[in-house]
């Protein structure tokens, strides 16, 4: 079996004006696609996996049109180099916006179809934070996402893809994949699997999954931060007896509808003063500070200073603050000498219109050895901050990426990460947790950002309508 791997991996908020291009992408290209740990199960796997390119960044702006098409066009070529083929697999995200376009997943999916041909068996797997329409479906033949936000069953997912493709190609059995668009969207702090009510939502897939008939339970979530029609919640479903399959995506669906209200956050919020405030007054620690509009993995620019600001002027005291994206500011501490002390201008380096930067002297603390300059990394403290400056938008989510900077987040009193719901490493040391609801492109309160291209009613930004679940098979599986 002749088997295709590869995909493009973004997530991205159209409020955020700050563009990616190639060198935001991690690119994963022939033999080293797959020998990466990325793909290493696909050993486990029968079939002969042939690379392409698989790129990949962290959530952030509108990806460049050129950068898009060029990635896309070496794709596609690579394609036609491997055919003919028996199966392709597509490693994808599913929250991709691309300058002039709509709906990018779906231009690079049907695209790969095209070149592939109709009788070549196409499996993706996705984040549950994407984004599906008619035209992915009609383009696949199978389909997986993830199950758990923060998000650890990534490589279990993707097996789930490639083990659904593997046994159909050794099998001759090709599956029905059809799908519930749900009229609601919002942010992933109010619908993290770790809380009610999306626990028991997402509990419901190892059942459905183990009913005759049904290969994969899809729930997702959708993207709710890119102003485009396609934004919605989905129930997606892959089988062979349409019957059930119908019958469960819709159940998942009005399950999913029923309980639209009860999403909460899963952590104490307030607003960035009230959670600063909290943070000093409490006689626990360390206190983590979640800075929630400007979450780069939320699709966040990374670059804003109001938090900064807000506890120089409390004068915080044990705080470590990871990070803001600066790469002025960072060279300039490359530039001095450890234990020099500088005028420094931190943070709206990027979105120059979006925030205000701090300005002040600080005293440089640290600078991380490394030989990739989009590596760089500068600790300065000024007051009782430690702050960490980066030469890209970057988060810190493990406790390896403060102690590789000479920090120790679990003697700090105060924690501050540009952060929704906290990663695993760090949700279990927040003594307490506080989201700072702030402002920002992927601010928390959806419903004061601009919607304008929404075509129909979509809870939280419409209250008052019905729905009624209804399915739609992709068209490749009509008449199966």
């Amino acid at each position: 079996m002749r088997i295709a791997v590869g995909g493009i991996h973004i997530e991205c908020s159209t409020y955020n004006p700050v563009l990616n291009e190639e060198k935001d992408f991690r690119v994963l290209r022939g033999a080293e696609l797959t020998t990466s740990p990325y793909f290493a199960f696909l050993k486990d796997y029968d079939g002969e996996f042939l690379p392409t390119i698989h790129a990949r960044a962290i959530a952030g702006g509108p990806v460049a049109r050129h950068t898009y098409e060029a990635f896309k066009a070496e794709f596609l070529e690579g394609l036609k180099a491997l055919l003919p083929l028996d199966g392709l697999y597509l490693a994808m995200h599913g929250a991709m916006y691309v300058e002039g376009m709509e709906d990018a997943e779906g231009d690079w999916i049907s695209a790969a179809r095209a070149v592939v041909g109709e009788d070549c068996t196409v499996s993706a797997s996705y984040d549950l934070h994407g984004n599906v329409t008619q035209r992915i479906i009609d383009a696949l033949d199978m389909y997986s996402t993830y199950r758990t936000a923060p998000h650890i069953d990534v490589e279990e997912t993707m097996r789930r893809a490639v083990k659904m493709l593997t046994e159909s190609l050794k099998t001759g059995v090709k599956p029905i994949l059809l799908w519930a668009p749900i009229p609601v969207v919002l942010p992933g702090e109010r619908t993290s699997t770790v809380d009610e009510p999306a626990k028991s939502l997402y509990d419901m897939l190892p059942g459905i999954d183990a009913l005759d008939g049904v290969w994969d339970a899809s729930l997702m979530v959708g993207y709710v931060w890119a102003d485009e029609p396609r934004a919605t919640a989905a129930a997606i479903m892959t089988g062979t007896d349409r019957a059930v399959l119908e019958r469960e995506a819709k159940r998942l669906a009005q399950a999913y509808w029923d309980v639209r209200k009860d999403f909460v956050f899963g952590s104490e919020t307030g607003s960035l003063e009230e959670c600063v405030a909290k943070a000093i007054a409490s006689t626990t620690a360390p206190v983590v500070l979640a800075e929630s509009g400007d979450n780069p993995t939320g699709g966040g620019v990374g670059d804003r200073a109001d938090v900064l600001a807000e506890l120089i002027a409390k004068g915080a005291q044990g705080v470590i603050f990871a990070g803001i994206a600066d790469k002025a500011a960072m060279e300039a501490c490359y530039a001095a000498s450890l234990g020099a002390t500088i005028d420094l201008s931190v943070g709206a380096s990027l979105d120059t219109k979006g925030s205000k930067p701090v300005k002040g002297n600080f005293t440089v603390k640290y600078l991380l050895d490394t030989t990739e300059a989009s590596d760089r990394q500068a600790v300065v403290s000024i007051g009782g901050i430690d702050l960490v400056l980066s030469a890209k938008r970057r988060p810190y989510h493990n406790i390896a990426d403060f102690t590789r900077l000479g920090l120790d987040p679990l003697k700090a009193k105060i924690i501050v990460v540009k952060s929704g719901y906290l990663s695993p490493e760090l949700a279990p040391i927040a003594n307490p947790n506080l989201m700072a609801l702030s402002p920002g492109v992927v601010d928390q309160f959806v419903e004061r950002l601009p919607r304008l291209r929404k075509t129909k009613p979509t809870y939280p930004f419409d209250k008052d309508f019905d729905f009624t679940p209804e399915t739609a098979i992709s068209a490749r599986a009509i008449g199966r």
